[in-house]
């Protein structure tokens, strides 16, 4: 993997904190051209330090009142990928991730209301085959969300 040097770090930062912003005004933040800036954003890209660009939509503005983490045990931990596979139809699950602990999976999912979450953990998640047990976890508010910092609290600019 190619080396992160300062100007990629500050660029990152920069664009981290504002997607939106004009090359030109991260060149002019950085001191270099708006050239230089489209190549180490595209280099930035190809290896797959920075992921995604795009909007978000909060899912409140589309009536999903309800974030809900749910933990899964699976009756035989080999039945993994195919559970991914049928979690991953249900829309509604946002984020599904492979854990250690006490569950095998972990899911972040909106719901519009309690009895669509219902719906949901009953009817489809506990319906899959090798689901053997869910414990589910209701987010009553997001107190953070935030990039990874940038820089390490041993790094000095």
């Amino acid at each position: 993997m190619e080396k992160i040097d300062n100007l990629d770090k500050k660029i990152m930062e920069i664009i981290s904190a504002n997607a939106r912003i004009p090359f030109k005004d991260v060149a002019a933040e950085c001191g270099v051209s708006r050239a230089a800036i489209h190549q180490r954003v595209q280099r930035l890209i190809e290896m797959n330090v920075i992921t995604g660009s795009g909007y978000f939509v909060n899912p409140k503005s589309l009536g999903y009142t309800a974030c809900t983490y749910v933990g899964i045990t699976l009756e035989k931990g080999s039945m993994y990928r195919d559970v991914i596979r049928m979690l991953s139809e249900i829309p509604e699950i946002v984020e599904c991730h492979s854990t250690t602990g006490p569950y095998a999976l972990f899911v972040k999912l909106y719901a519009r209301d309690n009895e669509q979450l219902m719906d949901i953990l009953s009817n489809q998640i506990q319906g899959i085959p090798g689901v053997s047990s869910t414990e589910t976890l209701i987010s009553l508010e997001q107190s953070i969300k935030r990039q990874i910092p940038i820089k390490t609290a041993n790094e000095k600019d």
